[in-house]
């Protein structure tokens, strides 16, 4: 049976990530998407020009009506924005049964904050103890913890301990920002830790690679996978959608993954 994947985040108009990444995402990883929208942006692979939250009450009705109606087999939670809409989420959830991956989407890119700091309390408060898995990146983790970001393996291992300390379920602490040929990802439990290595891309199209792999890790949850497994098999796709993009031609800033790349690639 196909697997309904909810996602509740951002609209980028380019394509590359938000909502439109994680409908192709879901997609490609063998999923039926949804998607509730929490905020409309002005942007391209240049980066962010703008942005329109939505009404929490708003966000809050579209996750009702999907609920209400359709089985819901894992919910990605991306951009918030702000501290309503972030304890909007978190009751439209309360109740809910399903897992939860959360990227903790604070700011784009290009360098433009897509949470508000105010709201980065409530996103610790409020939706880390709900998730079964969260994905921040170096900088995103810091912000969580308001400390240095990480610069070794060894302080990436502390602080994905200090994020359990949270109450997420899993912490799958995303190590692209080190420097370095390897691009490694940590994935840690409060029983075990893991390595997942990847050689780094020499590559301008990155733009969406957070919002992609964390909704190919929720319908790999979907499908019935454990977290260490979905979480390696999402970095898996990633990358091979990382190492296809060159077939792409969108924009000249940073730009989008192949999400579909499986449809061009003769195995």
């Amino acid at each position: 049976m196909t697997p309904n994947v909810l996602s509740i985040a951002g609209s980028d108009p380019s394509g590359g990530a938000g909502i439109q990444a994680d409908i192709k995402a879901i997609c490609a990883n063998g999923g039926y998407a949804m998607a509730a929208l929490t905020a409309l942006t002005v942007q391209n692979t240049r980066g962010v020009r703008a942005a329109q939250m939505l009404q929490p009450g708003f966000v809050a009705d579209q996750i009702a009506a999907v609920f209400e109606d359709i089985r819901v087999d894992a919910v990605k939670i991306g951009m918030l924005g702000t501290a309503e809409i972030v304890r909007t989420v978190a009751g439209a959830l309360a109740h809910q049964a399903a897992p939860v991956v959360l990227d903790p989407v604070m700011v784009a890119k290009g360098g433009d904050r897509l949470l508000a700091e105010a709201a980065v309390a409530a996103l610790r408060a409020e939706l880390l103890p709900r998730a079964t898995i969260v994905t921040p990146n170096l900088p995103e983790a810091a912000d969580l913890l308001g400390e240095a970001e990480a610069g070794t393996r060894e302080e990436m291992a502390a602080q994905a301990a200090r994020l359990l300390a949270l109450g997420p379920r899993a912490v799958l602490l995303k190590g692209g920002h080190l420097g370095g040929d390897a691009s490694p990802d940590l994935f840690a439990t409060g029983d075990s830790v893991h390595w997942l290595e990847a050689p780094r891309l020499a590559t301008r199209n990155t733009h969406g690679t957070g919002c992609t792999l964390s909704s190919a890790i929720a319908t790999r949850l979907a499908l019935g996978e454990d977290p260490l497994g979905a979480c390696r098999a999402a970095k898996a796709y990633v990358a091979r959608a990382i190492a296809a993009a060159d077939g792409l031609s969108v924009g000249e800033g940073h730009g989008p993954t192949d999400h579909f790349f499986m449809l061009r690639t003769k195995e």
